[in-house]
Formats: structure tokens, C-alpha cells, sequence
């Protein structure tokens, strides 16, 4: 895994996070969104690989609903790990996942394990996307795809004081990337049929009604599991975050590419 910095993803946060995604989810859309950047790549018998598996939610719907024959997640955090585990128990699908921590550096796999690799919101901590790019290239078979969600940076240098606020609030180590270093770390890595989908509009909306149910329907039962203090910070990242797609700054995406065959 390329180097990658540690995830500030505490208890409470990962509870507020599943409160607001869904299950399993620490980003936006839940399965809604994997669906979405699914749409037309077939996973019937094939063998997956997630990068930054968070709590195992995506591997859980990839092999319950999109009929993987084995999915591999790997974090660098131990806790998560242990979680993914739990969670695939949970759904009976331990058989057919394996969670795997990792330190990071190179994916350590062999070439051409996988034929298919994913990530859902997790690349944003990687920093090195030529490297990343590379590495998934190698993992992959001949014909397999990249497919992947991420939060995509709407400058290509520098932040506005806007996004430069929302991120200190956020308190994440970021490593965000403009539509335009992907498209090249991907091109450069051999990927064919690259393809990035703004998502921005629709996240627009939906973050708007996330904020509403933080400060009004989600409130009183949040804060008795994350304290008042804590749940009032995040209302306010959201509303930074808020000001930041509507600039344009923050912008979720769907990316993917392919490993191209013998005859392309």
C-alpha cells in the first residue's frame, strides 16, 4: 500500500459516520453509491481487492449482492480490521472474505492476484498516486478493472481559505488529488478506458439533508453515544464541508480504469 498517514477515526466518529451512511459505511452513499460506480462491471466469480476497508460494509455487499467469489480488505488499522471481521461474521460471509492489515508500501500481492481492485473514499489518504496507480496496474489481471469512489480536489494548487477552513475542522490527514493528477497517474500506470464521474452535485443535496438529520432527527441519540460536544464539532465540519462543494473545492467521484487484454 503506498504510504499512507495514519486515520484519526476514533470510536465516536465511526459511530457517527455508520449512523449517517448506513452499516459497515464511513462514507457517503452507503451501497447506493458502490452500485452506482459498479454499474456495468460484472463480479460474478471474480476475486476483489479493497483498499482501505473501513469497517467491511463494501465487502459484505460485494459478495452478498454482486456475487464475488472472494474479497480482500486492507487497512493499516488493526481495530478496523478486527471489525471487518466481526462484521462479515455478522452477514456469514467470512468464508468468502479475508481482512488483511497492512503497513503501508506496496500492495503485498503478487502480480496479477486480482481481477478486480477497489476502493470506496479511501485513496484521499494515500498521497502518491502514481505509485498507487502502478501498484493496482500490477496486482491486477489482464482485462481487470479499477473502480473506485474518492473525494477529488476541485483546484489543482491552491485550496480556497473556505476549503483551507473546512479541512483544520475536518482534522483528517488528506492527500487530495485534482480529476486531472488522477487521469494521468492512471495513464501513466497503462490504465485503459479511464473514466471519472463528478459526483459533486449530487453531494451537494445529500450532504445538506445529512446536516439536517445531525442537528435534528439523529441529535438527541447521537449525542447521548458521542456527547454534545463532540456531535456540535462535527455540525460544524459539515457546515464547513458544506461551503466547500459549493465551491467546487470537494468533489466526490467515481473513478475507473482497465488493465488492457493481449488485443488492445
Amino acid at each position: 500500500m503506498s504510504e499512507q498517514a495514519t486515520q484519526e477515526y476514533d470510536d465516536n466518529l465511526m459511530a457517527l459516520l455508520e449512523t449517517i451512511w448506513g452499516e459497515g459505511f464511513m462514507s457517503p452513499g452507503g451501497v447506493d453509491e458502490v452500485d452506482r460506480y459498479l454499474d456495468g462491471i460484472s463480479l460474478d466469480d471474480r476475486s476483489v481487492l479493497d483498499i482501505g476497508c473501513g469497517l467491511g460494509g463494501i465487502d459484505v455487499h460485494l459478495v452478498r449482492q454482486h456475487g464475488a467469489a472472494q474479497v480482500t480488505g486492507i487497512d493499516i488499522d488493526p481495530a478496523l480490521i478486527d471489525r471487518c471481521n466481526l462484521f462479515a461474521q455478522k452477514h456469514q460471509v467470512e468464508a468468502q472474505t479475508r481482512f488483511v492489515c497492512v503497513e503501508p508500501g506496496p500492495l503485498p500481492f503478487d502480480d496479477a492476484s486480482f481481477d478486480i481492485v477497489t476502493s470506496k473514499d479511501s485513496i484521499i489518504h494515500i498521497d502518491d498516486k502514481q505509485r498507487l496507480a502502478a501498484d493496482v496496474y500490477r496486482v491486477l489481471k489482464v482485462g481487470g478493472w479499477f473502480v473506485a469512489s474518492d473525494w477529488l480536489a476541485g483546484y489543482d494548487e491552491q485550496a480556497s481559505p473556505e476549503m483551507q477552513e473546512y479541512l483544520v475542522a475536518e482534522g483528517l490527514d488528506f492527500g487530495l488529488a485534482s480529476a486531472k493528477t488522477y487521469t494521468d497517474a492512471l495513464q501513466r500506470a497503462g490504465f485503459c478506458d479511464i473514466d471519472i464521474v463528478d459526483r459533486n452535485e449530487w453531494y451537494r443535496q445529500q450532504a445538506r439533508i445529512e446536516r439536517e438529520q445531525l442537528g435534528g432527527i439523529l441529535y438527541d441519540g447521537l449525542a447521548s453515544r458521542v456527547g454534545n460536544e463532540f456531535l456540535e464539532h462535527e455540525i460544524e465540519v459539515w457546515d464547513k464541508m458544506i461551503v466547500a462543494i459549493d465551491q467546487g473545492q470537494l468533489r466526490p467521484s467515481h473513478l475507473r480504469g482497465r488493465k488492457p487484454g493481449p488485443n488492445h
